[in-house]
């Protein structure tokens, strides 16, 4: 079988994960050739003349027969991508923020140059969810995907429920570990969470729906209270990412903190792990457990998508194309926790019932079912204020 050469763009931590993992991997018949970074004169493990800043050194090398993107910046990422399927050449991506806003003409172009595109690494890190949505789930039978997605969320609100940490020191402590950026918007805003939903639905259900079309609700505004709350259910607070089939023609999605109880699956998945749950009609449900984010772990998806396509393997989106069109609606309701501070937090909703109620001077809370339409018209408006909301499981 003829060797792979990759051009790679991207030499942080999953990159030089990357590079490891072909070096310890003994079948993998796979070698880096080329690494396009940003700046080249920095301290790195490999040496110097493995590097350039020119994307051109990679596109023109004629040893070159796979590209891999592994970069932060969406735009140029999407660049690469581009040119890489225009050029016929197969391309391995990470970026889950780029795919989710392009997938619909990514799909187009690998379908009309006939050039394979793989992802897996980007949803869950090692765990493979879209090629098992891909192939064994490939039929009409799925009731919803969901899942937490984010390792680096649920980390914080593991050390916030097993150790008993403040949400600030958790995520002070994720950051010093490298699980959370300085700015860790991204992550526990649900932003990465989000992505990786949309991308995740168009494999379960044949429909692509705009990230900006979404409900996405981080943890960032979770305090003591809050906690407290889910402690004395015997509760846990988990930031899930959910796609429902709703009836025969509907599906919905959303990500929001969800508040656990013990006979759920994902209760139990701590740390940076990350646990899906696909539900079906009638092999009910199965569980997918495993890393989902790190050098190593991420890396060895990388290298899965690489090898896959020495047997031409490529998605189908079965769903997409053979498949009855689900439509998105946003129309079902939704049972809440809704915590505020402000007495006129309460009336940016309307709450079709209510179970439970709580207010004191600190704080107030209502347990009750809103319309997931109505939640989305006022998100903005959410994250002005110090209001948390979570799905109750």
């Amino acid at each position: 079988m003829k060797k792979v050469k990759i051009g790679l763009f991207g030499f942080g931590t999953v990159g030089e994960g990357l590079y490891e993992v072909i070096k310890n991997s003994e079948g993998a018949n796979a070698e880096i050739v080329k690494i396009c970074v940003k700046t080249k004169n920095k301290k790195r493990s490999l040496p110097e003349d493995y590097f350039t800043c020119d994307s051109d050194d990679i596109f023109n090398n004629k040893e070159v027969n796979i590209i891999v993107e592994l970069i932060d910046d969406a735009e140029e990422s999407y660049k690469i991508v581009k040119r890489a399927l225009l050029n016929k050449i197969p391309v391995v991506s990470g970026n889950k923020k780029m795919i989710a806003y392009n997938l619909p003409e990514l799909i187009d172009l690998q379908e009309k140059y006939k050039t394979p595109f793989l992802y897996d690494a980007s949803a869950c890190g090692s765990i493979p969810v879209i090629r098992n949505l891909e192939e064994y789930y490939d039929n009409d039978l799925l009731l919803s995907v969901k899942g937490i997605l984010n390792g680096s969320s649920n980390f914080i609100l593991s050390k916030i429920f097993n150790e008993n940490m403040s949400y600030d020191s958790a995520l002070r402590l994720a950051q010093s570990l490298g699980f959370a950026e300085s700015n860790p918007v991204f992550d526990v805003g649900g932003y990465d969470t989000l992505f990786k939903l949309v991308i995740l639905t168009i494999h379960a259900f044949g429909i692509y729906v705009s990230p900006d079309d979404v409900l996405n609700i981080g943890i960032n505004k979770l305090n003591n209270y809050d906690i407290r709350f889910a402690k004395e259910k015997g509760w846990r607070i988990k930031l899930l990412g959910e796609v429902i089939k709703k009836s025969k023609d509907d599906i919905t999605l959303y990500v929001m903190p969800s508040l656990v109880g013990k006979n759920k699956y994902i209760y139990s998945v701590e740390d940076e792990f990350n646990g899906v749950v696909i539900k079906g009609s009638y092999y009910d449900k199965q569980f997918m457990f495993g890393k989902g984010a790190g050098g190593y772990p991420t890396g060895s998806a990388v290298l899965s998508d690489i090898t896959a396509t020495q047997y031409n393997y490529r998605y189908e989106y079965k769903k997409l194309h053979n498949f009855s069109k689900f439509n998105y609606t946003t129309s079902c309701e939704i049972n809440i926790y809704f915590r505020y501070i402000e007495a006129e937090d309460i009336k940016l909703l309307n709450f079709i019932n209510i179970e439970e109620k709580f207010w004191s001077k600190e704080y107030s809370y209502v347990v009750g079912t809103v319309k997931l339409c109505d939640l989305i018209k006022v998100k903005n408006e959410i994250s002005k204020r110090d209001i948390f909301i979570a799905t109750i499981q």
